[in-house]
């Protein structure tokens, strides 16, 4: 079984992968915030595991069995957020750090257990997909809400990224995934969003805010 370490580098590779194909010793270390020598070691470690491939002055590439392992790293951290929020009843801005410690778990049958008391969900609290014990998932087609033009309606299905400061924001302005948006305006000086939702009118949103909220076109 992985160790820890080699759980939380392979998590770091999958997101890697996920948001750009050609990953560097440098983007490896800043993501595990280690030093560029460090990563270089546990990147030699994993692939004499087949894990990944490396050659030197070419991009890291997470071999079939290395993508799948990453992938159910992430599936266990994900079931447990949703674990926590739904059951326990934690707040989406809270479950990240437990679900680090948890999906470090060996058993296969916990995890197993608690996707079943779950009801089988595809996705996390913050709307992020659920692989599933392949290591699969379906990627949706949400846009960015600064992509939606005035006058239509949305509902807001998941998030791009999710700091602790992200998620007390949006606790503050009642926005929460499932929300209906309706948007009124866009400004052409800063790109903000004017939209309304449940008994909020006329709320200004920041670019930098619309482009983390990922939404579906009703």
């Amino acid at each position: 079984m992985p160790t820890q370490t080699i759980e939380n580098y392979m998590k770091a590779l999958y997101y890697l992968h996920h948001k750009n194909a050609d990953i560097s010793l440098s983007d490896l270390g800043e993501e595990v915030a280690v030093s560029k020598p460090t990563a270089n070691g546990m990147v030699k470690r994993l692939e004499a595991k087949g894990w990944l491939k490396y050659e030197k002055y070419k991009p890291l590439r997470l071999t079939d069995s290395g993508l799948k392992l990453a992938a159910i790293i992430v599936r266990k951290h994900r079931l447990s957020e949703m674990f926590l929020s739904q059951i326990m009843h934690f707040g989406w801005e809270e479950v990240h750090d437990i679900a680090e410690e948890l999906e470090h778990v060996g058993s296969q049958l916990f995890f197993d257990r608690m996707d079943e008391l779950l009801g089988f969900p595809n996705v996390d609290p913050h709307g992020s997909p659920i692989p599933d014990k392949n290591g699969k998932f379906t990627k949706p087609n949400y846009q960015r809400l600064s992509q939606v033009a005035v006058g239509k309606n949305v509902i807001l299905r998941a998030l791009k990224g999710s700091s602790t400061e992200f998620l007390l924001f949006l606790n503050k302005k009642a926005l929460v995934l499932g929300t209906q948006i309706s948007i009124k305006h866009k400004e052409d000086f800063d790109n903000s969003t004017t939209v309304s939702y449940l008994d909020n009118e006329n709320i200004v949103l920041s670019e930098t805010v619309c482009n983390r909220l990922l939404v579906q076109v009703i």
